[in-house]
């Protein structure tokens, strides 16, 4: 089976998208008729009417439409049993995909967490994280965001087109290992607000064995349950508009015995084992299960595999203190849910000037901010093999109208940029928010990897903080710019939202004069390098 076969496309919206075609077919209709009755119109009452008529219908129908913007999210999840990357992610990310992709979103389980690699991991980031930074940055995206729980690892990566309307970037975890206290297993989370729409994810490693299914579920349960942020309209995951959950989940095939399991993988009758599914089976039981959608699962299961090769798992039976050991059945233990949060209407009471929220709908019951979500892809890639497990791919197009499109601040180079004197620049808070004298201004090198990756920084204006539209100009020392020059550009970095919320155009940095001297560079005459 091709690893990237396109399957059904699922569909989840919060706004219905049935609805919306059909607005748009009634209002062609509605038109045509009212060309037809203008073409026809005489000085009779009737007809003045009926054109009355026609025109109210169909500007009642462009009320109702509200135009929306696709970007495409792009999500793995592997359960990398404690190995150490691949030289190459580069068909586990789809690079070249078309439409390109806007937001990757990687969930990693059991990343080698020994003690000493732990901690040497908290020192600087791991290789998990370093390999995709190293892939993704050069192609424009940068890493929002990240956490770890021992093993788990969440990574968030966006084009840098989007950075300055991520915000209000908030990470949690809970433990459920050994009755809580053990982080080898439980979820790790980031929320965030993009264009003004509040979205979740969520990376589970729950508990292993066939015969845990209801610890697995209590487990989910309570993840969702106990984790909060602090923020007032979404303290919790399920407060989401949109909440994605991907991981080990390590549900299995019940009942079915291993041969059974393996020719009906073999001859690619994967629906005889789809009713066995232990999350399938659980769903039917369990509303909060229910709120979750998945794709269909058209790709072999992803677990148990002998590594470096396609084989499910072909160990010899083992005994270990007198207990009959057992080959594991393979199973789809690797998952990616996803859901949207219902509709509902505010109250006057929840009306307020805060520009994110939820869930905004009009007195009719049309959300004024839809948000649709499409799986366009939901398989498995084969071809690595370091893991017992193989990753799984889901991508979707995630439909919205944005809350906003202008950046919190406006920044920009002034003059020309050189490393043999002093550099300025200008920002304006063009939008009140929770500004700091904390906040900073970075310089980075164009591909940079994370808001941390910055060439120099210069912190904003110290002594109080700036009237919006108020054009502040701040120097940056020449010791911190590039003696070597390049394609450059300038972020503000807020403190207290944890994200850049504005960022300039790139822009030129020349050569130092003074690196040419000291055999930095080479000089340049005539067009001649010397």
């Amino acid at each position: 089976m091709d690893p990237f076969t396109y399957s059904p496309r699922g569909r989840a919206d919060s706004a219905s998208s049935s609805a919306s075609r059909g607005s748009k077919v009634l209002l062609r209709q509605r038109l045509t008729q009212l060309l037809t009755r203008i073409d026809d119109m005489s000085s009779d009452d009737e007809a003045s009417e009926e054109v009355t008529r026609s025109l109210d219908e169909a500007f009642q129908l462009c009320g109702r439409f509200i135009p929306t913007e696709p970007f495409r999210l792009h999500m793995v999840t592997w359960n990398v049993a404690t190995a150490e990357p691949p030289e190459d992610v580069a068909s586990l990310l789809q690079l070249d995909v078309q439409p390109p992709t806007d937001l990757y979103v990687i969930g990693l389980q059991e990343v080698n967490a020994t003690p000493v690699r732990f901690i040497s991991d908290l020192l600087g980031e791991d290789s998990w994280s370093h390999i995709f930074m190293d892939t993704l940055a050069p192609r424009g995206f940068v890493k929002v965001t990240s956490i770890r729980m021992q093993g788990l690892l969440l990574l968030i990566f966006a084009k840098q087109i989007h950075l300055p309307y991520i915000r209000k970037i908030q990470t949690t975890y809970t433990r459920t290992g050994i009755f809580g206290y053990w982080g080898n297993k439980g979820g790790v989370s980031v929320r965030f607000s993009f264009y003004g729409h509040m979205v979740c994810f969520l990376n589970c490693h729950l508990a292993a064995h066939m015969n845990y299914a209801l610890q697995r579920v209590d487990e989910f349960e309570y993840i969702l349950e106990s984790q909060d942020f602090d923020i007032s309209d979404t303290p919790h995951i399920l407060d989401h508009k949109a909440v994605f959950c991907l991981g080990d989940l390590n549900f299995r095939i019940s009942d079915h015995g291993l041969h059974f399991i393996r020719s009906s993988i073999n001859s690619g009758r994967l629906h005889l084992l789809w009713s066995r599914d232990q999350l399938t089976m659980m769903k039917k039981n369990e509303p909060f299960l229910q709120e979750f959608e998945e794709g269909p699962l058209n790709f072999s299961p992803t677990y148990k595999f002998d590594r470096n090769s396609d084989t499910y798992d072909s160990s010899p039976l083992k005994t270990w203190l007198g207990f009959n050991g057992k080959k594991r059945k393979p199973a789809w233990t690797d998952r990616i849910l996803w859901r949207i949060k219902p509709k509902t209407l505010l109250s006057e009471d929840e009306e307020d000037d805060n520009d994110e929220k939820a869930s905004i709908c009009t007195e009719d019951g049309i959300d004024e901010y839809p948000l649709h979500v499409s799986q366009d892809k939901y398989t498995s890639d084969m071809s690595y093999g370091v893991s017992d497990h193989k990753p799984v791919i889901a991508t979707f197009t995630v439909e919205l109208r944005k809350h906003f499109d202008t950046p919190l601040v406006h920044i920009s180079p002034l003059g020309v940029w050189c490393g043999d004197h002093d550099a300025l620049l200008s920002y304006t808070i063009q939008e009140d928010f929770m500004s700091s004298t904390w906040d900073w201004i970075g310089l980075y090198k164009v591909g940079f990897r994370s808001a941390f990756d910055y060439e120099t920084f210069v912190w904003v204006r110290e002594d109080d903080l700036p009237e919006i539209n108020e054009v502040i100009k701040i120097s940056v020392d020449k010791d911190g710019i590039p003696l070597l020059g390049g394609q450059y550009t300038l972020g503000y970095y807020s403190t207290n939202m944890q994200s850049i919320v504005g960022l300039s155009a790139s822009f030129h940095i020349l050569e130092s004069k003074n690196a040419v001297l000291e055999g930095l560079v080479p000089e340049n005459i005539n067009g001649l390098n010397k």
